[in-house]
């Protein structure tokens, strides 16, 4: 259970992580880090780089 529910982490880590990649190219076209941050805090899919997080966190937990 704690093996399926790193893996289910680490893919959500994976996806929410490559939504903040992909997010930096707001910054090329004119956008400060401010209105980044904000952005990026109000999309649901950088959500999961930190759900990720908490759930490799809990599979790792003895």
């Amino acid at each position: 259970m704690r093996f399926m529910m790193f893996l289910t982490g680490f893919g959500f880590a994976v996806a929410g992580g490559v939504s903040f990649i992909m997010y930096f190219n707001l910054l090329a076209a004119g956008m400060t880090w401010a209105e980044y941050a904000s952005f990026t805090a109000r999309r649901p899919e950088c959500y999961l780089f930190f759900i990720g997080w908490m759930f490799i966190f809990f599979g790792l937990k003895e």
